[in-house]
């Protein structure tokens, strides 16, 4: 074999391992890349799969724990539901008295009213009608009155109160400093209930607890926001600054709304009571100006019994009519 075959075999023998040594490289080297990209991505993937499990598994129990705490919540509120009794109702109107003392002041109306109608010449039974009216409703009629309007005193000033706690958390306050604020610095009825919430926790009361009292004695949907939020922060955590301004913007819109509801059935709640008023009135006039005229109904028998059903269908139509202009929000 001569020198220039050897030459021709040689580049030839080099040029197959050139090529071969390429697609190795194209072959080889690519399979090499994505083991070691998946060396470098498989760590972080599987990282954020995990942290994305964990986060749904977070999720999951919070909404849990927020469900059983609600779940506990109405449980106490339809036990309390149930517990309603005079002390209690008394206790809601802010009054200082005991029932024995209501039932004496109870007693004492009654017989007011019923002597009453005896001097005015009334016959035995409207009176001893008008006594039971003056022992039995008159007093708890008073008794809700009160109630009511301390509830209505406690919402409008409830949403500054809460207020004062979402800029004192805020600014690094603790909720019980904040309390103490209210309890001291807030007009009332807030800040006499909420210095029951101050003063229970120094007597080892928790403010879940307290929360509860207050709901007890101003039984609002307010309250009841209040004592939600405040329970699900303690349990379960979360941004109590943001929950109770946003709350405190509910309540606000709530306020306006009701307001608002208000101003709109003005027109029909004077209708109700221009109609109502007309009876009463016109038996007051006829009284004064010509007693006689109207003596066949008051000092008969049978003049009672008209006036009596003539009262039970006065009342029928001004409850009718009070269920028509209550507007419920």
């Amino acid at each position: 074999m001569d020198q220039t075959t050897l030459m021709i075999f040689g580049i030839a023998l080099l040029a197959a391992l050139g090529i071969g040594g390429v697609g190795f490289v194209f072959a080889g080297g690519e399979k090499q890349s994505d083991k070691r990209l998946a060396r470098v991505a498989g760590p972080s993937r599987s990282a954020r799969q995990g942290k994305a499990d964990l986060e749904t598994d977070n999720g999951e129990k919070r909404r849990k724990q927020v469900q059983d705490t609600l779940k506990g919540l109405e449980e106490k509120q339809r036990q309390e539901k149930q517990k309603i009794n005079l002390a209690l109702r008394i206790e809601r109107a802010g009054l200082d008295i005991s029932t024995r003392t209501f039932y004496m002041m109870s007693a004492i109306a009654g017989l007011m009213v019923a002597s009453g109608a005896m001097i005015y010449g009334f016959s035995f039974l409207v009176a001893l009608l008008s006594g039971f009216v003056g022992a039995v409703g008159l007093p708890r009629w008073v008794l809700n009155w009160i109630t009511k309007r301390r509830q209505k005193a406690f919402t409008e000033e409830f949403a500054n109160s809460i207020d004062i706690i979402v800029r004192g958390v805020k600014s690094g306050l603790p909720i019980n400093d904040c309390l103490r604020i209210i309890a001291t610095e807030s007009p009332e009825p807030v800040r006499s209930e909420f210095r029951d919430i101050v003063e229970g926790q120094r007597l080892g009361i928790t403010l879940e607890q307290g929360l509860t009292r207050i709901y007890e004695r101003m039984p609002l949907p307010e309250v009841n926001f209040f004592q939600i939020v405040i329970s699900i922060q303690q349990k379960t955590g979360g941004n109590l600054a943001e929950a109770l301004s946003n709350l405190s913007k509910v309540l606000r819109d709530r306020k306006k709304m009701r307001a608002k509801i208000r101003a709109m059935s003005q027109e029909a709640v004077a209708s109700a009571g221009i109609i109502g008023s007309l009876p009463p009135a016109v038996l007051g006039l006829i009284l004064v100006m010509s007693p006689n005229y109207i003596d066949p109904l008051l000092q008969t028998t049978i003049g009672n019994v008209i006036l009596a059903g003539g009262v039970t269908w006065m009342l029928i139509g001004i409850l009718v009519m009070r269920q028509m202009i209550n507007f419920k929000f």
